[in-house]
């Protein structure tokens, strides 16, 4: 009798005290570090029907979120030369010293998530030794393998990071992203929509306030108002673009809380310090 009065005793606190522990959601910390600029771009190879006189500086970003035990980048840049004379990056800061100036090491990350696999956004993962790497199993089969085969589209992705990313598999720290609406750490899920790449993914970062950071699935903020979509879209991705941006909308509750992959002003919205933004 005393033995099934302690366990029904460990079983309701196991029951209440339990899911606190172990699922609550972290209050994560989300700053935008900028790691170089792209001059005298026009909007309109940003923006679908966006102005082709007017030019805009392009802000190279990777995002830390931190807490929960996590130090995770979203997105990761590049440091390899193959596509930097086609586009050519101004104050440009290797992505591992630039998160040192969030006072993070680059053995510290714990996790880098990868929106898509274009050179500028996958381009970084051999630069932090100790990071599991996410990215959706569709996008890793595709680059890895399909891509390359006649018919296959690679514009826009480096070999040599296709290679890294193959080693980071074969070393056992790699994490495939099964679709659209995942959690892949508590309080952080992944979304997929109209293809920027083959399967590419944002996120959205909960709490009090909840936040989406979309990389290239949103360019800018005149996306967002104008109801436009990113250009690098093809014309029958348009409208699932569109789409997508509203969801983003949704999902962080204000259009104030999505966060376009390359728009400047996001280091004027919040309060920013040099090069690091301190969104949340």
């Amino acid at each position: 009798m005393l033995k099934r009065v302690l366990f029904v005793i460990l079983l309701s606190f196991s029951e209440v005290a339990s899911p606190y522990g172990a699922c609550a959601t972290p209050e994560y910390s989300i700053q935008a570090i900028l790691y170089g600029t792209s001059p005298d771009v026009p909007v309109a190879e940003l923006v679908v029907g966006g102005p082709k006189d007017v030019k805009i500086v392009v802000a190279d970003v990777i995002w830390l979120i931190q807490g929960g035990g996590h130090t995770i980048l979203f997105d990761s840049g590049f440091h390899r030369d193959t596509f930097a004379k086609q586009f050519p990056t101004n104050d440009y800061l290797r992505p591992d010293e630039a998160v040192k100036l969030t006072g993070v090491e680059p053995g510290q990350v714990t996790d880098i998530v990868i929106s898509h696999a274009h050179w500028d956004h996958m381009g970084g993962i051999d630069l932090f030794p100790k990071a599991q790497v996410w990215i959706q199993a569709e996008e890793y089969r595709y680059y890895t393998m399909t891509a390359w085969q006649p018919g296959g589209d690679h514009g826009g992705i480096d070999p040599e990071d296709v290679t890294e990313l193959v080693r980071i598999n074969t070393e056992g720290r790699l994490h495939m992203v099964g679709g659209d609406d995942v959690e892949i750490f508590p309080g952080i899920r992944a979304y997929t929509g109209g293809r920027h790449t083959y399967a590419s993914q944002y996120l959205r970062v909960d709490g009090k306030l909840p936040y989406v950071l979309a990389s290239d699935n949103c360019y800018l903020y005149l996306n967002l108002t104008s109801h436009l979509a990113s250009a690098t879209f093809s014309g029958a991705d348009h409208a699932a673009n569109i789409a997508n941006q509203a969801r983003m909308i949704e999902l962080a509750g204000s259009p104030d809380r999505v966060v376009p992959g390359h728009d400047e002003l996001q280091f004027q919205r919040y309060h920013a310090v040099g090069r690091v933004a301190k969104i949340r």
